[in-house]
């Protein structure tokens, strides 16, 4: 997956993380959506949850899943967003997106996430990519729903109690599932 899109993104590289990169992931991630840290970018879930958003335990799970990948861009040798991919027969799931709050709203996310879908539909002949995310989370969804993803409605509860998904602020999370066709 060695790839650099020929857009104005062109220093952007894409590869499959190691265990090397575990740790540097697990801030990423984290940065990206909890915490101070998130406040810097728009994705912020800090005032929905609190704690973790991952651990390196999660982070191996998805490097070592026979049927997932844990894609890693990097400009200029820094690692600035991450994105996993999963293998789910027709379709490919697309999670654990994060980009690095101080680069955020430049057009950073949209080009990995095209990358994503490419590598899905290349690699996997995959005919959807699929998503989920908290239902109350309107900005994000929007965002995703320019990029061709449509709201299907379908809920899933969220883990209330679980803390590997955070601390909820709120009673009324839940998960809906965003599909594109590829």
């Amino acid at each position: 997956m060695d790839t650099a899109p020929a857009t104005e993104q062109a220093q952007l590289t894409f590869r499959d993380a190691t265990e090397d990169d575990v740790p540097t992931l697990v801030r990423l991630v984290q940065s990206a959506y909890r915490g101070d840290s998130s406040r810097a970018g728009w994705t912020t879930e800090a005032d929905l949850l609190e704690g973790r958003r991952t651990d390196a335990d999660g982070v191996r799970a998805v490097i070592d899943g026979p049927s997932s990948r844990l894609v890693v861009a990097e400009r200029d040798g820094e690692t600035v967003a991450c994105c996993q991919l999963e293998h789910r027969g027709a379709a490919a799931y697309f999670g654990m997106f994060a980009v690095d709050p101080a680069s955020q709203g430049g057009g950073l996310g949209k080009t990995v996430m095209a990358e994503a879908e490419r590598a899905a539909r290349e690699d996997w002949g995959v005919a959807e990519m699929h998503m989920t995310v908290i239902s109350v989370r309107e900005e994000l969804i929007a965002w995703y729903e320019r990029r061709g993803y449509r709201r299907t409605g379908e809920m899933s509860p969220f883990p209330y109690g679980d803390e590997r998904f955070g601390i909820p602020q709120r009673d009324d999370l839940a998960f809906e599932l965003l599909v594109k066709k590829l």
